[in-house]
């Protein structure tokens, strides 16, 4: 049995934090606003497996005002929502995730995006796919005053699970 899921997330640009992406600190004068570290990236991803499995939003198992998550590394709650997704029997076939940013220039971070991402999914090499892209200066991220992401998540039903 296969399941796929979808994911989007979009955080507005401010001063005084640090741009992390995929796992990656960028070198970049702001930062995304937001209650854990904002890293639309993997949000996108999370809400993607989450989805695909049929459960909750990341909303619902990391609340946005909930102190615990206060800062935290998304990557640390990526970790969490595998766990989730592999409890009811499901695991990773493949990821492909989308950043729309017209600044800064991402293509010098997007491999340690992708090692990030597999490393924590413990997912095949090649099943993780990072890209970027502009949207010609249009809406709120090609004025840049945010980033977003989309992800697609495929899972596929453990075999022992059936």
């Amino acid at each position: 049995m296969y399941r796929i899921g979808i994911g989007y997330d979009l955080h507005r640009l401010v001063g005084g934090r640090p741009l992390i992406l995929g796992g990656v600190k960028i070198e970049y004068h702001r930062g995304l606003e937001g209650h854990s570290d904002a890293d639309v990236l993997v949000h996108a991803l999370m809400d993607a497996l989450l989805g695909a499995a049929g459960l909750k939003d990341i909303g619902h198992y990391f609340p946005p005002h909930d102190p615990e998550y206060k800062g935290v590394s998304s990557l640390l709650l990526l970790k969490k929502v595998r766990h989730l997704v592999e409890k009811i029997g499901f695991q990773l076939v493949n990821a492909d995730t989308v950043i729309i940013a017209e600044a800064p220039k991402l293509a010098p971070y997007i491999e340690s995006m992708v090692e990030n991402i597999t490393s924590v999914l413990a997912a095949a090499p090649g099943s993780v796919s990072v890209k970027a892209t502009t949207t010609e200066g249009l809406g709120d991220c090609g004025r840049g005053e945010a980033i977003a992401a989309q992800a697609v998540a495929l899972l596929k039903r453990d075999a022992r699970e059936s």
